[in-house]
């Protein structure tokens, strides 16, 4: 039996092993996925003996995805790019790190946009400049955008990004200050909240969307709530909207791929299940 985990602390609110259980029965593999707490002063330990457990890789989520990038063996470009790990495995002896988190979030606008979305937008603005930010900006420039913009209450942490990213493709990376949002709004016909303003528990994202584009698409990383009263006053404005919960979904595949040789699909039932549990965890 192939075994895999997701590995953070905290732990138990993870909805990675429903995401999984649910893949492992689709395909009638026998394998299992679990939660496990470490702390961040036994990571180190878990990361170099988990292999000898018996686990063929795993999930590496909040605080431990920089600690996991420096303490894997091999690490992909993407990975490099963004300086964070949250899939590992082990080939040949070797233990290596991926980040998925890219390929998540594209996949999540592939899936609810349509073939060749992209190609209707020129300008990017992205809110918040953390790690999911990082990661986010790094998808967009492998698309043929013209423009990304990234907005934070920190200018500094958004032209670190610019600074880290830019060499890594064509598209021209800007760092605007919060208070100048409103002169990128305009312009913006994508418009991508990476903040945790919005999530249960937090205070919302308030920006006027007055002044975006009719044809802007809204999108936020944040998926409890489904709908955040950012993508709510989108909705309003008539403006269409992605939530969260796909970027959930499809930065999993890669890993289940890895781990259990099949390469699983984001289903509506899949989704339908962990919409279910959301809304049972209210």
């Amino acid at each position: 039996m192939t075994k895999a985990f997701v590995v953070g602390h905290p732990i138990k609110h993870s909805r990675s092993p429903l995401i999984h259980g649910f893949w492992l029965k689709t395909y009638g593999i026998d394998g299992s996925y679990e939660r496990i707490e470490v702390e961040p002063v036994n990571f180190g330990n878990f990361l170099k003996g988990f292999h000898e457990q018996g686990f063929a890789g795993g999930n590496v989520t909040i605080p431990h995805k920089e600690v996991a990038f420096a303490g894997v063996m091999r690490r992909t470009e993407r990975a490099e790019r963004l300086k964070a790990v949250n899939t590992l495995w082990v080939k040949d002896g070797v233990l290596w790190g991926d980040n998925t988190d890219v390929l998540g979030f594209m996949a999540n606008l592939d899936q609810n946009l349509g073939i060749a979305w992209e190609q209707h937008v020129e300008t990017v603005l992205v809110l918040g400049a953390g790690g999911a930010a990082r990661g986010i900006v790094a998808g967009l420039q492998e698309r043929s955008f013209k423009r990304i913009v990234i907005a934070n209450r920190t200018i500094s942490k958004a032209q670190e990004i610019v600074r880290d990213l830019e060499r890594y493709s064509t598209v021209k990376l800007e760092a605007v200050a919060w208070d100048n949002i409103g002169s990128v709004l305009p312009d913006a016909q994508l418009i991508v909240n990476t903040t945790s303003l919005g999530m249960a528990g937090q205070p919302p994202l308030l920006l006027d969307l007055d002044r975006a584009p009719d044809n802007a698409v809204v999108t936020d990383i944040v998926y409890v709530p489904l709908k955040t009263p950012l993508l709510a006053a989108a909705e309003a404005r008539g403006l269409r909207i992605v939530d969260g919960l796909g970027m959930l979904l499809h930065q999993a595949v890669p890993g289940f791929e890895r781990w259990f040789g099949v390469r699983p699909e984001v289903t509506p039932e899949l989704r339908a299940l962990i919409v279910a549990d959301i809304e049972g965890g209210k």
